[in-house]
């Protein structure tokens, strides 16, 4: 689906919040690179895409009245079979249904398990005073304990975005530390720089989160994506 065709069905059926699915589609084609994902809306299916992508594979639910996924037990990593993954999909619906028996479920999406790197974030919120403001630093859990972030105001240029990211705390961090691989920090930047020009061309979005994106040495790829408009 394009951009405006994801958007109309959104305020159709009046949510804000995107699906998963629906927030890589957009951001894909906006050239920020995303871990390839589609979308499964029973067991068979799910087992034929994940076959098809080749294992191991993640599976998460898709549902527009769950944000945190991993809260409800709607996410299954390291599927590594054709069996495992017809049992993700049965243990994540019964999983969801327990804890929000009323959530709206689209399916399940199957994407392939992206190599491990470096957790970061890029999210970008609005400030009542500022507008749009982006923000940069680890990611994952990481994110929640340490609340080592850095902020600026769209529209950054590359050397705002080479700023907030030396100036986080975990900065040695990716440069390489004690031996593990370090990240691309100039493919960063430009990340970085592209997520700031994509939320200026797109006044709608009133929220976005790239948690967790892998960076390597490299690049980086998005692996989790959400996306929340502004109310009707």
């Amino acid at each position: 689906m394009s951009k405006a065709e994801i958007l109309a069905t959104a305020r159709r059926e009046k949510r804000t919040l995107l699906t998963e699915i629906e927030s890589k589609e957009i951001l894909k084609a906006a050239k920020i690179p995303v871990v390839e994902t589609r979308l499964a809306t029973s067991k068979k299916e799910a087992v034929e895409i994940a076959a098809k992508m080749g294992f191991p594979v993640v599976m998460k639910i898709v549902s527009p009245d769950i944000s945190h996924k991993s809260d409800v037990g709607g996410v299954k990593l390291g599927i590594q079979n054709a069996t495992q993954a017809g049992k993700a999909y049965s243990e994540i619906l019964a999983s969801v249904k327990k804890h929000d028996r009323k959530a709206k479920i689209v399916g399940v999406t199957v994407q392939k398990m992206a190599r491990q790197g470096l957790e970061i974030i890029i999210g970008m919120t609005k400030d009542a005073q500022f507008g749009p403001v982006i923000m940069f630093g680890l990611g994952g859990i990481l994110v929640e304990v340490l609340k080592d972030v850095s902020f600026r105001i769209v529209p950054l240029e590359k050397r705002d975005a080479a700023e907030m990211i030396t100036e986080i705390k975990g900065f040695p961090i990716l440069k390489g530390y004690r031996g593990q691989e370090p990240a691309n920090v100039p493919f960063l930047e430009d990340l970085i720089v592209k997520v700031s020009d994509f939320v200026e061309k797109n006044p709608e979005i009133k929220e976005l989160d790239l948690n967790p994106v892998f960076a390597y040495k490299d690049g980086a790829m998005a692996v989790d994506a959400r996306i929340i408009l502004e109310a009707a």
